[in-house]
Order: structure tokens, then sequence, then C-alpha cells
């Protein structure tokens, strides 16, 4: 599991849990103003082209798609292109490999406010205890609660500790 802590610039901290990245990246993109597929996507400069409903061989493909020719050019027809708006800027495309994860932080990181991201139970209990520039703030207190309250629904901590 995921926990995620987010601490808005205004308004009360909250805590969430995702059961892996597929799943993380998609409770993001549920509050993202972005469509999904500019948040974080996979698609080779075929499928691209795809999507215009022509093929490589269409006589018009170079001239009504220049920017996915180029692509195909430059990485093959069918080389997978990553794509994170929030992370390179909109509509880019790369051949180096995105997760899922860091798609959806760098979504994150545009919302503003802190966030605390943890890969797994033992790293988020962990975390209570721990010093933290957002948990020891002055009101940070709601945001390691929020964390602890987190942990207890899914049962990851007992309620009486």
């Amino acid at each position: 599991m995921i926990f995620v802590v987010e601490q808005p610039d205004a308004g009360a901290a909250r805590a969430w849990f995702a059961y892996n990245d597929d799943d993380f990246l998609s409770k993001v993109c549920a509050q993202d103003p972005l469509p999904e597929w500019e948040v974080f996507d996979v698609a080779t400069p075929r499928e691209l082209l795809e999507l215009t409903e022509r093929t490589p061989e269409s006589p018009d493909a170079r001239s009504a798609c220049p920017a996915i020719c180029a692509l195909a050019d430059a990485h093959g027809w069918d080389a997978p292109l990553y794509r994170a708006d929030h992370l390179l800027g909109a509509g880019h495309f790369r051949p180096e490999p995105i997760s899922a994860l860091d798609a959806g932080m760098a979504a994150l990181t545009q919302r503003g406010g802190q966030w605390r991201i943890y890969g797994n139970e033992e790293v988020a209990m962990a975390a209570i205890g721990q010093p933290d520039p957002l948990y020891d703030a002055p009101t940070g207190w709601r945001a390691r609660w929020a964390l602890r309250e987190q942990l207890i629904a899914v049962e990851a901590l007992a309620d009486d500790c």
C-alpha cells in the first residue's frame, strides 16, 4: 500500500491510501484538472497516429501529423514513449521511462501545499514518530494525526496506540 498525507495551503490535512502505483495514479487523476492521459500515458507513435485515423502509410500522414512523424523518425513507430505533463510540460513525450508513481507525485506537487508519500505500511508507521518539518510545525499534529487515523482505518496500526 501507498500512504499519502496532504496538507493544503489552506484547509485541513487529510490522509489516504492506494493499493499500488496504478491505484495511486487513478486516485490522483480523479482530482486533477488534466485528463488522465495528460497526467500519465505510454503510447507509441503508431498508436498516436491511429488516433487521427491514419497509419504510417497514409499519404497525408506527414503533412497532417508532423510532430507524430518526427517522434517516429527519432524513436521508431513502435517505441513506447512516456508522457507526464506535470513532469515534462504539456504534450511532451520521451523514450526514457516514467513511472505512474512519479507522474502522480508530480501532479500532486503542482497542487501546492505539502505532501508526504510513503511506499508501504512500515515506512508510514515509522513516520508517525519521526521528526518531520510538516508534522513538527505548530499545526502539523493534524497531518500526523490524519496519517495515524488512516493507518488505523486499514488496520495497519492498532487504535489503542
